[in-house]
């Protein structure tokens, strides 16, 4: 088998679907949520008054600073799903066209990046988990097997002259480096 997915063993009576193309020339398997899931608006947990104080004060204090990072931290919705690819290959993660529209849900940093070994990795066994903000006014309700994104299989290419990385993978989301 070259590439494709698995349910990881935490959710394996759980009733969750493989990721599906939609269509035949569908590029993106649509993954969906594993769990109900609330995503709470920005405008409710105090954005305004951070960009207040960040805009208006010349120097923000840490607090003002702790509260803005706490506000735009990415939500992880967990898919129950893992991907294994070939070695040359990378998963990307790309929004539904529907979530800003529907939901108001946007992937912060535009596409999230599954590499080959994030796959049955030590610390959460490679589940695949929808980073998202919900920049609506009102909270953004996730139904369990609601589609949350989609993601491509893709072959990467690498520099001729690079110097190749001997580190191997020791952890989970977001282990690769700071």
């Amino acid at each position: 088998m070259t590439r494709g997915f698995e349910i990881v063993s935490s959710y394996a009576n759980e009733g969750l679907h493989l990721p599906y193309r939609t269509t035949k020339r569908a590029a993106g398997y649509d993954f969906e949520s594993a769990v109900d899931f609330n995503v709470p608006s920005i405008w409710k947990l105090d954005f305004l008054k951070v960009i207040w104080a960040i805009r208006h004060e010349s120097n923000v204090d840490n607090e003002t600073s702790k509260k803005a990072k706490k506000i735009l931290k990415p939500f992880l919705i967990p898919t129950g799903i893992k991907a294994y690819m070939g070695d040359d290959e990378v998963l990307i993660l790309a929004n539904r066209s529907s979530n800003p529209l529907k939901r108001s849900l946007v992937i912060p940093n535009g596409i999230g990046v599954i590499d080959a070994d994030y796959y049955n990795n030590d610390s959460n066994e490679g589940e695949i988990f929808m980073q998202v903000l919900n920049f609506g006014l009102t909270d953004a309700k996730v139904a369990k097997g609601d589609r949350i994104g989609q993601g491509l299989f893709m072959h990467y290419l690498t520099a001729d002259d690079e110097q190749k990385p001997q580190q191997e993978r020791q952890g989970g989301f977001g282990s690769s480096g700071k």
